[in-house]
Formats: C-alpha cells, structure tokens, sequence
C-alpha cells in the first residue's frame, strides 16, 4: 500500500519487512534496531504485535494520542529523534463508521487489552460506546488498560472476568487478541456465546476472513472484518511519514489487489 500510494502521487519509496522470527532477533533488540533505523535511511517505522507498548521507551516523543492510549503502531524520525503516534484507533473507527453504521453501542465486550487493544478501545469510546468490559487473559494488563481509559472516559470501562454474563448482555464483541491470525488459528471465545443480534468486530487481517468471522456470519450477526482498520492506519501513517495527504480508496484497491 505504501509503495504504490507513492507511485501513484509522483515519488518513490521503500517499505520493507523487519521480521524478528525470521531475523532470528530476540525481543530485546527493538531499541537497538529503531536506535538504528534512520542511519539506515528510513523515514519512519510502524510497529506491530507484540511491540506496540514496548516501543514507548525507546523513543524520544509522544504524540498526545500516543499518551493518552499508551500504545504506538507509527514511528517518525525526525532532527530531534523518534516521535510515536498511534494510527489504530483512527484507522478502527472509520472503518466502524463505514462498516457498521447505526450498531448498537450501549455494551461492548472487547476481548484483549495489549498495544492494539489499546487504540481500539480508545476508538470504542470515541464512537460512543456507553460501557466496554475489557477481559484479557492477564487481569492486570486489562486493569491497567481500564484505569487509563477512565481517567479519560471516566466510569465507562470495567475489567471482566467471566466472558460469558457479559456477553450475554452485549451489543457487541470486539476481537482485539492476535487470535484469528494465521500465526495462531482458532477461536478467541466459545461459538456458543454468539448469537445473531450481535455485532462481531475484528482487527486481525491475516487472514481476510478468520474463524471468528466465518462463524459469527455463519450465524446472522453483523460484522467487520479488520481489512478497514489496517488500510485506514496505514492511510494515516503514510501521511506522517511523507507528508503527503494519501487516498484511503486506493491504498483499499492496492490492499485488495495485493
């Protein structure tokens, strides 16, 4: 998407793969290889699982989303060093407004409160939502991620442990877990706890369609598949790293193409 939207305003650009599996990098070697980015001549980074929250140290600034949400997916680098941004929470709710236009946001369950999860909740609340229980398979990540967002939507955010109650009253599930993704196949929840009047939202996009979508459509419920968001923060990170206001429609064509 990046290498094309350039191609098609007139300029050229590279964006490369730093995979840490196949590198054979161990986790501990973010710094090192954001430190040496720039003298490698790259004008910013986007960061993805499971580095989202981790990054934060070793960089020099933060956007006030980037604060607010405590997580960074966009890296700029700059004269006075490297800047965070969080472009995931832009990119989950348009792709929610376009997708699921009029759903229900009086109850949410949002599964995961890692980097990603993070900016998704952010933009949850943004939408609307009136209260998010927030379960993660660590209860003090999720405690955490709930304190942070009620100092900025105060009393609207829980932490859950029982999926089950909580989902039972729900307008909506939020998948915010790598669950889903090739990497790790499988259901994030049991199929039983899906019902038709409720929405299905995901963020994983590799594959297009994951075991969650195909069983919550397979059921009647709405749903949004993670394909908006990864267009919509790559729409924006682009504009951070160039400069240049890109196209959303046609970084959606070259996804789809690709």
């Amino acid at each position: 998407m990046h290498e094309r939207e350039a191609s098609r305003l007139g300029f050229s650009c590279s964006y490369l793969l730093i995979d840490f599996d196949a590198l054979g990098l161990p986790d501990q070697a973010l710094g090192a290889v954001i430190k040496a980015a720039p003298g490698l001549g790259f004008a910013g980074c986007n960061v993805t699982h499971p580095f989202k929250q981790q990054a934060l140290k070793h960089l020099q600034a933060l956007s006030p989303e980037t604060q607010a949400i405590g997580a960074v997916n966009t890296v700029v680098f700059g004269a006075q060093g490297a800047t965070g941004y969080n472009t995931d929470a832009y990119g989950f709710l348009q792709s929610f407004r376009d997708e699921l236009p009029g759903a229900p946001l009086n109850r949410v369950v949002q599964i995961g409160a890692g980097g990603a999860g993070a900016a998704v909740a952010h933009a949850l609340l943004e939408l609307g939502a009136k209260h998010l229980g927030i379960h993660d398979q660590d209860r003090s990540r999720a405690a955490e991620l709930v304190q942070r967002m009620n100092a900025i939507f105060p009393g609207r955010v829980e932490a859950i442990a029982d999926l089950a109650p909580a989902i039972a009253r729900a307008d909506g599930l939020v998948n915010a877990t790598p669950v889903g993704m090739a990497k790790y196949p499988g259901l994030p929840i049991a199929a039983d706890l899906l019902r038709p009047s409720l929405f299905v939202a995901e963020i994983v996009y590799f594959p297009l369609e994951t075991e969650l979508l195909r069983t919550a459509r397979a059921m009647g419920c709405r749903t949004l598949s993670g394909i908006g968001m990864a267009i919509g923060q790559a729409a924006r990170a682009f504009e951070l790293f160039t400069g240049k206001r890109a196209d959303p429609a046609a970084m959606a064509q070259f996804f789809e193409a690709a």
